[in-house]
């Protein structure tokens, strides 16, 4: 139990030294613990973890699909009001934060990061709500019992989007209402969703191609 508790403890520590806690200016309702510069962040947890080669440390930064979908959210409670929510693949937990701030029953964060489980716990935390993170992969069931699923970002490289779409139908074939936001990815299927929103997402200069990134929120159709 006190190795549990150290690992714990020295991932607060960890996420604590490489951020600080703002809000981004285009959901200025959240407050998160944000990363200054991407390339130093994940050579920090290169260091940290003994590790090379590690995934991008997503869970340090607000990305364009994320902003989009919490924007979304904040502004359309009804959305998520008095429903049980999974914010998927979900990073710093904005999109989950943002669900639980707008009245969502309960929400289920699942991110295979042990330092994204961290952030969002701290991140649910600076905002007074509840989010239930866990360091699992959830994509070869789907999603119950949530009844919205909320997804920012995750068509970004080819054999991702090859598991997380069917995650989705599946997800949206049981009842559950499926959002996605996306800033252009190559590999979304966009014929298989209906765009319900776009904005214009300022994003950190180091993440993208632009300042600006034009992202559409999604919601997945019924199966054909």
């Amino acid at each position: 139990m006190s190795g549990v508790a150290t690992t714990v403890e020295a991932n607060e520590a960890f996420v604590r030294a490489q951020t600080r806690l703002a809000a981004d200016p285009f959901v200025p309702e959240v407050r998160l613990h944000l990363a200054a510069e991407a390339i130093a962040l994940w050579e920090q947890t290169e260091s940290a973890t003994g590790e090379v080669g590690l995934p991008p440390p997503f869970w340090g930064f607000a990305w364009a699909g994320g902003l989009a979908v919490a924007r979304y959210v904040l502004d359309h409670p009804e959305v998520v009001a008095g429903r049980a929510v999974l914010d998927l693949a979900a990073g710093s937990g904005l999109v989950g934060v943002a669900a639980a701030l707008r009245g969502a029953a309960s929400v289920r964060a699942a991110e295979i990061d042990a330092y994204a489980v961290t952030a969002i716990d701290m991140n649910a935390e600076a905002n007074g709500v509840r989010v239930d993170a866990e360091c699992a992969d959830l994509l070869d069931g789907d999603g119950a019992p949530a009844e919205v699923v909320l997804a920012g970002d995750v068509f970004y490289e080819r054999a991702m989007a090859a598991r997380f779409l069917p995650f989705l139908e599946r997800a949206q074939a049981r009842g559950a209402a499926v959002l996605v936001g996306d800033p252009g990815r190559a590999y979304l299927p966009r014929e298989r969703f209906t765009a319900v929103a776009a904005y214009e997402v300022p994003v950190v200069a180091d993440l993208e191609d632009r300042p600006v990134k034009t992202t559409t929120v999604w919601r997945l159709a019924a199966g054909r």
